[in-house]
This record gives structure tokens, C-alpha cells and sequence, in this order.
């Protein structure tokens, strides 16, 4: 538990670090002196970094010793942290935030194979789930804290308290995470050949059209808010989103390893209903807490279900399907701005839940699709 609980703190510190600009955006951009614009791309960098670098990088790591490589890919995290709370500098700073989104990429590819490792098949899944966590917890409660420390104390002050976190898991790894070996070169297939693998396709197309869809609606959640008139309350409407994520992946965890296309039918359905309440919502503000919760409900427990589901897949490949899996959703994530930019300028915000629909309508049908391979009724090794 104490070794699993360090990664989730890993997860916790890559998902805030990814978002924690977003919060100190105005400070940001004017100590650095560049506009906010600009600034925002802070984020897309980091997002930039991980899709560009995780396929290539756990290619070459792959034989290396895990424990050594999550201390490595961790150390680099600290050292990107460490960067931009000094910097001076917008380039310094933006390459900063490409070293963090590097190391993320990299952790992230290992991250749920390493839970993976540590537990019985029967309990995989539960341990994905739980290494997880960090992921709503930094959501819901970790960008509100950084945002509120970054106005009382600074941003830099922000980023150096990541850093002082990151230190204090490098210990907590070193002591208490147990060490696996890497997959052995006679092992290795090309990591693309994963894709190959039945299964793994559709669990990455659903990873892809799933976080576009969550992510343009996420990103521009303040703007559709504000086109409802309720500009006000962006805050209560994500802390609604962020305690239903929770509940979302403690259901996950408990279920996943018996349930898990039933899980993700359910969450898909779950998003799509909060985006059809969401589009009807004008003039009815209380729809939209339900709609938060619904949406926060579905989509917790995602990035277990579309993790293990690829694991699941993947097989002897499951690393690589990770790596492939994390690529498409920084991809994704990126896109989902642009995509939302788009949509914003030509549609207004009044298109996002619709957009989310018509998203989620593929999804559906390839999760229905993949009952032998990628999303079957009964996981590998699962009780029954």
C-alpha cells in the first residue's frame, strides 16, 4: 500500500504541475512579460512534450531497471520545477515546462505497469485504480490549492513547493517502492507493432475521441459557464465535478477488476447524459450542478478503465500500449483546445456539450464493438 500510494503521489504531482499554470496564469504572464496567450501555451508545451517523447523514450528504457528509471524520470521533474520557479526568462521557462512534459510522458508510460507488477492478477486493476487517484485529487483539490498559494505567495513559490514535494517522493520511493527488472531485448517487439496486438486499437481510439471530447468541454468549462451567466460560479461547479470524480474512482477501484466494460459503458453514457443536460441547461442553472456531477461521475474513473483496458490488450506489450495510450492522450489534450478554440470562434460556446455528443457517439459504439478483444466482459485473470 505505502509503495502504491507513492505512485499515486507521483500521478498527483505530474497532473498538478500540468495544470498549475492555468491557475497563476496572470502573474505568470506579467513577471515573465509576455500575454497571457502566450503564457497559456505553457500548458500546451508541457502536453507537447509528453506526446512527442513517450514512444521513443520507453522504447530505449525498456530494458532498464524500473525503480532506477522512475527515480530518474522523477528527478528530472524536480530539476524542470526547480527551472521555472527561478526563471527569468519566457524561453527558459517554456523549455522548462517541454523538460517537465518529458518526464511526465515517461513516468506516466510506466507508471500502471509498475502498479501493475506489485499486485495479483485478480488485483490489478484495484491497483491501477488506486495510483490513480492522484489524478482527481489534483483536480478538485490540488490546482485550487496551488491557485490559492500563488496569489498569497507568489507562482515561483507555487513551482518550489512542487519541487520540495517531488524531494520528499524520491525518498519515499527510495525506501519503500520495491525495484522490478525491464523487459528482457529477446522480449522486445518495435513498440508500434503493440498496435497490432487485438485489442489494443480500440482501446487507443477510444482514448483519443474520449479525452478530445472531455477536454474541449474541461479547458473552456469558464467560458460555457459564462454564456449561461453563471460566471460566477466556475469554482463551485469544478469542486461539484471534482468530488463526483472522486466517488467515480473509488467505484472503479472496487469494481474494476469484474466490471471493467461495464464501467466504461457506463462511464460514456454518464458524460454523454451531462452534455445533453448541459446543452439544455439555459435558463436553469440547477441542471448544471447535476450535469457536473454526471460528468464528474463518468469520467473519474477513465484513465484506470482505458489504462488497464490497454494492459489488459496488450499482453507481453502492455508497456508499449502504455506508451502509445499516454501519447494519444496528450495528443488529445492538446487538440482539445484548438478544437474548443475552433469551436468557440465559430459555433460560440453554445456548441461544446453538442460537440461532446457527437464525440461520444464513436466511443460508444467502438467500446460496443471490442466485446472479444479490448474491452471484454471478463478481464484476464479477473474472478469472473
Amino acid at each position: 500500500m505505502a509503495a502504491l500510494l507513492a505512485l499515486a503521489t507521483a500521478v498527483f504531482l505530474t497532473s498538478l504541475t500540468e495544470t498549475l499554470p492555468a491557475g497563476v496564469l496572470p502573474a505568470m504572464s506579467e513577471d515573465l512579460g509576455v500575454g497571457e496567450p502566450a503564457m497559456g501555451q505553457s500548458v500546451t508545451i508541457y502536453a507537447l512534450g509528453t506526446a512527442l517523447t513517450a514512444i521513443p523514450l520507453s522504447a530505449v528504457t525498456a530494458g532498464l531497471r524500473r525503480k532506477r528509471l522512475l527515480l530518474a524520470t522523477m528527478a528530472g521533474f524536480a530539476l524542470a520545477n526547480t527551472v521555472t520557479a527561478a526563471s527569468p526568462d519566457y524561453a527558459l521557462t517554456m523549455a522548462a515546462r517541454f523538460l517537465a512534459g518529458v518526464a511526465a510522458g515517461l513516468a506516466w508510460a510506466l507508471l500502471a505497469g509498475y502498479a501493475r507488477r506489485m499486485a495479483p492478477p485478480q488485483l490489478q486493476g484495484q491497483a491501477i485504480a488506486l495510483v490513480m487517484t492522484g489524478i482527481p485529487v489534483a483536480l478538485s483539490l490540488g490546482v485550487p490549492a496551488g491557485t490559492f498559494l500563488g496569489g498569497t505567495l507568489g507562482w515561483r513559490t507555487a513551482f518550489a513547493l512542487m519541487t520540495a514535494l517531488t524531494l520528499a517522493l524520491l525518498a519515499w520511493i527510495v525506501a519503500l517502492v520495491p525495484d522490478f527488472p525491464g523487459q528482457p531485448a529477446r522480449e522486445r517487439a518495435p513498440i508500434l507493432r503493440a498496435a497490432a496486438v487485438p485489442g489494443v486499437a480500440p482501446v487507443l481510439l477510444v482514448t483519443l475521441v474520449f479525452v478530445l471530447a472531455h477536454t474541449l468541454l474541461y479547458t473552456y468549462i469558464a467560458t460555457f459557464l459564462d454564456h449561461l451567466g453563471m460566471e460566477d460560479a466556475t469554482d463551485l461547479v469544478l469542486l461539484v465535478f471534482g468530488a463526483a470524480s472522486m466517488l467515480s474512482i473509488w467505484i472503479t477501484g472496487a469494481t474494476i477488476d469484474r466490471r471493467l466494460r461495464a464501467l466504461t459503458l457506463a462511464a460514456t453514457l454518464l458524460v454523454a447524459v451531462a452534455a445533453a443536460l448541459l446543452a439544455a441547461s439555459s435558463g436553469h442553472h440547477p441542471l448544471v450542478y447535476v450535469a457536473a456531477a454526471l460528468w464528474g461521475l463518468g469520467w473519474g474513473g477513465v484513465p484506470t478503465l482505458l489504462q488497464t483496458a490497454a494492459a489488459d490488450a496488450g499482453g507481453k506489450a502492455a508497456d508499449a500500449a502504455q506508451a502509445m495510450l499516454v501519447t494519444l492522450w496528450n495528443a488529445a489534450m492538446a487538440g482539445g483546445g484548438v478544437v474548443g478554440g475552433l469551436l468557440l470562434d465559430g459555433l460560440g460556446a453554445a456548441s461544446f456539450p453538442w460537440s461532446v455528443l457527437g464525440l461520444l457517439a464513436p466511443v460508444l459504439a467502438m467500446v460496443l464493438g471490442a466485446r472479444a478483444h479490448g474491452f471484454p466482459a471478463n478481464r484476464p485473470g479477473s474472478p469472473g
